[in-house]
Order: structure tokens, then sequence, then C-alpha cells
């Protein structure tokens, strides 16, 4: 994201003298340019001028050769003698381009560097080096390391070289202490890109006075440009141009616009980039390389122009805009060869009369190796074109090329900024490179103008709720740069300017608006929501709120998860993936390589989520999702083309039905490590099948499913699923609509959960259908008294406790207020092959008191009905 610096920003707006980047920050901010962070320097002083007075090499034993450095750094900080007089400081330095004479950066004992890097005596090489000089990288400037940063070198011009003195204050005079804002721009505000840009943002958030500096620039074009035909007439065409796309994207020309001009003469050897623009541009997060580099960097950081600079002794005209061929390669700038797409538009010149055979670089991405400015170009040529955003896109994207210039183009740049960016660009060559500008000139222009629109004032209101002015919304339009028609009936015929590409509707317009006056203004209104019939959750809402709530009261925590899988969560829950792709839905264009298909679970994605939490430190997990799975179906039909522009009928719509995977909605939930936890003076105890089993119960006492558990064979279960302790969750027809129990212990090493996690996953889709949604009957209350009864039988190990309790329910009719379980014995006391079943059983009667008689008659019917599941009533 673009860096704001205040002192750059001021050449093109007036700010307050006590401007704060904090201010900075809001005044941008109310426009919708959001501050990312104010980036402050890391580094404490003292940090000063030294002057090498000497520099000694001394041969190492390990073969390196260091300088022992006598270096003045003023009489502030100079070592003193035994007399008290000044003498300069000893500091041990490896850098190569350490010389005697020359100014350097010392950092002296207590300052910190980046990366809390602190600065102290120490002794080295058999010397006491008392301070360091320090490279740009150890400046946090850049990443440049091969010497020493030598103040001549930087960009002072001979004056403010020569009036540097030993002990000046480094910090101040390289900004080290200046912070520095960071914003984030949004794609449709590529203009924000530039200091030109932002300064115009920071007039409409303040009204402070802007000055385009386009407008002077576009002053300075030469009066009469010479065009291509005039020259070629002449037998002397300096630059030619021809754009030759054959395979546009869209029907859009790849390039619309390619304007160039040239210098003459430039000097290397006498050309540095000045410190204020070299400062600039660290700041600005930009590496200071050459002279004609810096500039073009420099006008496209100012006026949000990408260029780029040619060496023209180097190119063969004509230069030809076209797009790649297949099998067609390129060496671009950073070192790596591109295998270029037919996709590409690539910049190209003539060798030897073979027209558009030399590919110069990739069209507003990066330029290639060949035709860059070096230490002996002498004539400059300097490119300022306009480049089509997706064309820019794509290929930045395809060849993993994200660069400044391609930020710009792929948001969309002002199709009339070339010429004032190639005057600026070329004024600096010609100031600080001793150039000649040629008057030559080449434009190949068609670009188009923007498009008007036909707007309606009353849209603002209608849209926004804003009640503005219909002379403040005029204001507003032509202050973002906008050209008005018409005006009555509260009717204009706007033309947006060449910068807002954005700017194509009247809904456009009215953001705009709303963005100007401020957001907080508009009002806020509740709508009306007329009662039509029944109003409120359904049914299955209110049931899907009744599942959270239960869940949420059993302290499970709820999230939610990318909904994406592969093959690392096959294998960690024993999946086969040749089982599980065919029946998967596979996404074209993942966001993670590595998971291309869509869910057909809960547990799997809900599983890295609690797997998170435990790396984590947080061992003690329980959480929970309700989501959709994705069901593909192989024997599904194909999903058809629609027709577009019009609404499909019927048909279209069931063969689209037909063709989806289905996507019913599913609830799970994990638990892991301790399931009470009553500190170092209560009991623990970790979690285990029946914590999974409760939920269940619990949920469908919520909603009354009736749900029942049957455990399979083990043969039969799941491998995700401990073959032991995980049962199928059934309706009252026989459907399984779920698994609950225990984790696989190989799913609990894969996923580093603890011994005995466990889970449970549900088909709410299917639950809530077999939901009977009838209101509920209440029973009346009973006034008389409860009979209470404890009644344990012996049963065969094979007969389960629901079973029993079936039979319970039954047998004790009307009478029978609630039953529970309360004791499973299995030991001496009862056969190897047995188990007793202890029930507390309640009965009460809506008529009367029961008796003593009464109570022994439903005792009986219980005991002989439990004689049919071979149940024999304990002593």
């Amino acid at each position: 994201m673009p860096m704001v610096d205040i002192d750059w920003l001021a050449e093109h707006v007036k700010l307050p003298a006590d401007l704060t980047y904090e201010q900075l920050a809001k005044d941008l901010v109310r426009v919708g340019l959001e501050e990312e962070m104010i980036h402050r320097s890391t580094i404490l002083g003292p940090i000063v001028v030294g002057y090498v007075v000497s520099a000694e090499p001394e041969e190492q034993k390990n073969g390196k050769t260091i300088n022992w450095c006598k270096v003045d750094v003023g009489d502030e900080y100079n070592d003193r003698d035994d007399d008290g007089n000044p003498q300069p400081r000893g500091i041990v330095c490896g850098a190569p381009n350490m010389a005697a004479g020359e100014k350097v950066v010392v950092t002296l004992p207590g300052a910190v560097l980046p990366g809390d890097f602190k600065i102290e005596p120490r002794k080295t090489y058999g010397h006491v080096s008392d301070g360091m000089c320090a490279s740009e990288r150890e400046l946090g400037l850049s990443e440049e390391h091969n010497g020493i940063l030598l103040l001549r070198e930087y960009g002072f011009s001979k004056e403010q070289y020569d009036a540097l003195k030993p002990g000046d204050d480094v910090m101040h005079l390289l900004h080290l202490d200046n912070p520095i804002l960071e914003i984030n721009i949004t794609p449709d505000r590529g203009y924000a890109f530039s200091y030109r840009g932002v300064s115009r943002e920071y007039h409409n958030s303040t009204g402070a006075e802007f000055t385009d500096p386009v407008l002077a620039l576009n002053r300075e074009l030469p009066k009469q440009p010479r065009t291509m035909s005039e020259d070629a007439q002449e037998g002397h065409p300096e630059v030619s141009v021809e754009i030759d796309d054959d395979n546009p994207i869209h029907d859009v020309v790849g390039c619309d616009r390619y304007y160039a001009r040239t210098i003459h003469g430039y000097d290397a050897s006498q050309s540095h980039t000045p410190h204020e623009i070299r400062r600039r541009l660290v700041r600005a997060g930009m590496r200071s390389l050459s002279l004609p580099v810096d500039v073009t960097n420099y006008v496209m950081m100012d006026l949000g122009q990408p260029l780029h600079a040619y060496d023209l002794d180097k190119i063969s005209m004509p230069i030809v805009v076209r797009r790649a061929a297949e099998g067609e390669t390129l060496v671009t700038l950073d070192g790596k060869e591109r295998k270029l797409n037919s996709e590409d538009l690539l910049i190209t010149d003539s060798p030897d009369g073979n027209r558009a055979s030399r590919v110069l670089g990739l069209a507003g991405v990066m330029g290639g190796q060949y035709g860059e400015v070096t230490e002996e170009t002498k004539n400059i040529l300097i490119e300022s074109a306009h480049f089509d955003p997706i064309t820019v896109a794509r290929s930045a994207r395809r060849h993993k090329l994200p660069s400044e210039a391609s930020r710009r183009f792929e948001r969309g740049v002002d199709t009339m900024l070339q010429p004032a960016a190639a005057q600026l660009a070329v004024d600096m060559l010609v100031h600080y490179g001793q150039g000649e500008s040629s008057s030559s000139v080449t434009d190949v222009n068609n670009a188009k103008a923007p498009k008007p629109i036909h707007f309606k004032a009353r849209e603002v209101a209608r849209l926004s709720g804003l009640s503005i002015d219909l002379n403040r919304i005029s204001s507003i339009l032509q202050d973002i740069g906008c050209r008005l028609g018409g005006g009555g009936n509260g009717e204009f015929l706007v033309a947006p300017p060449t910068w807002r590409p954005d700017l194509t509707e009247a809904c456009d317009l009215v953001e705009e608006i709303a963005r100007l006056v401020g957001y907080d203004q508009i009002p806020v209104k509740v709508p009306s929501a007329p009662v039509l019939g029944r109003s409120g959750l359904t049914s299955q809402q209110l049931r899907r709120r009744w599942i959270a709530d239960t869940l949420a009261e059993y302290g499970l925590v709820e999230t939610l998860s990318y909904p994406f899988v592969g093959d690392e969560d096959f294998k960690a829950f024993c999946v086969d993936p040749d089982q599980i792709e065919p029946v998967s839905v596979e996404i074209q264009n993942p966001l993670a390589g590595d998971r291309p298909y869509l869910r057909r679970e809960l547990l799997m994605t809900l599983a890295l989520t609690a797997q998170r939490n435990i790396r984590r430190g947080l061992h003690n997990v329980g959480v929970y999702e309700l989501g959709s799975v994705f069901l593909w179906d192989p024997k599904a039909p194909a999903i058809p083309a629609l027709p577009g522009g019009v609404r499909p009928d019927d048909d279209h719509l069931r063969a689209l039905d037909a063709g989806l995977p289905q996507q019913p909605l599913h609830v799970s939930g994990i638990l892991t490590g301790q399931a009470e936890h009553d500190g170092w003076l209560g009991e623990n105890r970790p979690v285990d099948w029946t914590d999974a089993v409760e939920i269940v119960r619990r949920i469908s006492d919520r909603i009354g499913a009736h749900l029942s558990l049957v455990q399979p064979q083990p043969e039969n279960v799941e491998p995700s699923w401990h073959p032991g302790r995980a049962a199928h969750v059934v309706l009252p027809d026989g459907s399984i609509i779920g698994m609950v129990g225990e984790l696989h212990p190989h799913v609990n090493e894969a996923l580093d959960f603890p011994e005995h996690s466990a889970a449970f996953e549900l088909n709410v889709t299917e639950l809530l259908k077999a939901v009977d949604d009838r209101p509920v009957q209440a029973r009346p209350i009973s006034t008389f008294p409860p009979v209470r009864q404890d009644l344990a039988f012996t049963v065969a190990k094979t007969v389960t406790a629901e079973q029993l309790t079936n039979c319970i329910r039954q047998s004790a009719g009307d009478d029978l207020e609630s039953i529970e379980l309360f004791d499973v014995y299995t030991g001496d006391q009862v056969g190897d092959d047995e188990k007793s079943l202890a029930f507390s059983v309640t009965f009460r009667s809506a008529e009367k008191t029961l008796t003593s008689q009464d109570s022994e008659r439903i005792r009986k019917n219980i005991v002989d009905s439990a004689k049919d599941l071979g149940a024999v009533l304990r002593a």
C-alpha cells in the first residue's frame, strides 16, 4: 500500500504547518483512504556525520582485511586525551569502500538500530571499536549492504556535502526520525496510488488548496510536436511506434496510447540522483538505482503514471506493441526467464529489419534485460503509455510479477496523463543529467473519452437518503473533475474525469457525493416492515436456534470454518481418497491448492479449528459448527448453460437444481481435554464418548426428535470413529442421520488430539424434517402425591437399557410420571453374561391418591412385562 510523506504531499496541496501524521490519517479516512499504519522509526541516536581521518588496512589470520580507522565525530562525541583535548574515535570497519577523507554515518555507543541492535564499545580484531560506520541496510534505508554509506555518493550537491560537519545529526539529515503514513487503497481508487491523487483527496476532505501539477506540465509540452508521418516524410523518424494487437481481451486493445520522448547527451558519470529525490524514494519503499530509473519511479509515485526508460541507441525502430506468440520467452529485469502466453502484451523492437522480432519487456509489468539504461547510455527513450487493466492484471498474476507499475495499470491510469508524466521525467533528466531534450514527440493516441453519464440529482436522495442542495451536488461533481452539461430540472450530462475509470453509472456518482459529504451524514432510518400473514421465525428456524442454544448451554463455542478439504484431511480421518474424491465437489480455482474439494462432513474442517486451539495451548476444547455440506452425485445430469439477459424459465431452473450437489445443513461438535476441572482440590474428569452422547440426547429432548442410538458391529464402523465407542444416531423410522462417539486413535494421533476425544455430527436438514411441529398438548399437573420406587433388574448383557426403559414405560401406563436409570452393575453378584440395571420410577395419578394396592399392581405389571426380555427383579 502507498506511503504518504507530509513533505512530499505539501508540494501539491497546502497543509497546516502543525499537521501531524495522526491528523493526516483522520483527514484521509474521512474520504475513504484508510490508515493501514503510521510507521515510526525504531532507530535511536546518537547517529552523526563522521569524517574519516585515517583508515589503516590490517590483514587478519582468517584472510580478511579490516580497516582500523580514526573518525572525527565532532567535539561533542570525540574521545579525549589526557589533557582533555578532543581526539578522533577508533572504529574497526570491514567495508571495502572505507577510505580516508570520506564522510560517513557513524552510530555511536548508546544508539539502537533496527532489530533492536544496540551499539556498544567492543573489542574486535585486537582493537576496541568505539562505534560503527553504518550501511544503508543497517540504517533500515534499503537492502544495500555492499559497503558503508558514503555521504559523498548519497545525492548531496557539492554545497550540501561541503556543509556537512563532523558531529552533525544524521537522524534529521536522512529523516530517520520522521514517521510515514501507510494507507489502504480500494481497487477502484487507482488514482490514489500517487501524491497527485492523495493531494486531491486531502483537498476533498479538508478544503485545502490543491494545485494540479499536470496543468503546469502540460503548458511546458512542445508547442508544435512533430508527428511520425512528418518525420517519415523528411526521412528521419526518431521514434516510430506501431500498435498491432491481434488478440485483444474482451475486444479491448491492450495499448490505446503510447507517448515517447527522447533525451540526448546524457552523461551517467556526471549524473547522480539528488538527495531529496533519493530520500523520498527510500521513504516510499523504493531503492535508489540510477538517475534515469529513479526519475521514472519518482514520476510514477508523484503523478501515478508508470514510465520506462530505454537506451535509445540499442532500440531498432519501429517499436511494436503486440501480443506474445506461442513459445516466446523473456528474461525480465529480475533475471528470470518467463515463458510467455498469447494473452501477454509485449513491447518489441525490430533489429536487422525484422519487425517486432525482439522482446523488450512485458507491457505494464516489467521490462526485459535488453535495452535497459546502463552507465554507457548516452541517449534515452522515455516510454509513457496506457495499457489495458485486464491485460496487465492477468500477466502480473500469470507470471507472479506484482510490480509498482502493474498495481497502477490494473486499477486504471489516467489516459490524458502520459504527456505530462513524460515532460516531468524529461525536465528532471535534463536538469540533473545534463541531457538535452528533443522536440520530437511520438504520440499514438487511440484512447477513448469516458462515456458521459445521464445523472438525475434526485437519485442522491433516493439511493443515499441525503438531502443535498442542487448547487452543492454540482459543486462536488465539478470538484472531483467532472464536466457538467444541462442542469435543467435537476438533470445533468456528466463527463467523468479521465483519471476516474470507476465512474461509469449514475449510482457511482451518488456514491462519490455521499463519500465527500460524509457517510456519517447519512440519516439512520429503520425501514417499515408491513406484516403480511405470518411473521417471525419459521418452526425450522426456531429449532435450529434451539440446537445452537443447547450446544452453547453445554459449554461449546460456535465457530465458522472454510468448507475446503484435501488429501491431508482425508488422510487424517483415515478416508480413502479414491472413494471420497469422485463424490466430492471439486473447485476449479481453489483458494488453497492443497484443498480443492468442498467438504462432505463438518468434522474435517471443524477439526482444524480444534487443532489450531490445542497447538496454541488451549487443551480443553469444546467447539461446534452449524453449516452446509456438499454431496456430489456423479450420476447427476450436466448443469445447463442458461440464457443471458432473461429470467430462466421453470424448466431451466429445475434442470439447474437437478445438476447441483445436495447441500444439507449439518451440526457437528468436538470435545477434547477435561470435561470437568474443579481445580487442584476437586476432581477432574477427561472427555469421553458419554459427553458427546449427552449432547445428542439434549438436542433430541430440546426439539422433540425422539432420537435413539444404535451401535453397529466394529467392522461396520466408519474408519474415522472408534470401533467400540461410536454409535449411529437414528430417527424413530430407523433412518440414520448422524454419528456420535469417540474419534479413532489414529485420527487423534494425526490431529494431535488428546486420547478419547469425542465428537458428533448430525444431518439437521433430515432431523428437522422428522420433527412433528404440531402444537404440543400439555398434560395438567396432578395435585395428588407421588409414589417413588427403585426397581433393579438382572438382564442379559445383550439387552439394552433403552429396551427395558420402553418396556417399563408401556407396562406402567398413564400413572408413570418419570423413569431414570441410575445404576448399571456387572460383577460377582450377577452372572458372567448378565448385568443389573437399576431404575428410579415415580408414579402419580391425575385422579386420586395411589394406594399401596395400586402401587403393587403397577409394579407387578412391570415385572411381568419385563420377563419378555428375560429380566428378573432383584430382591
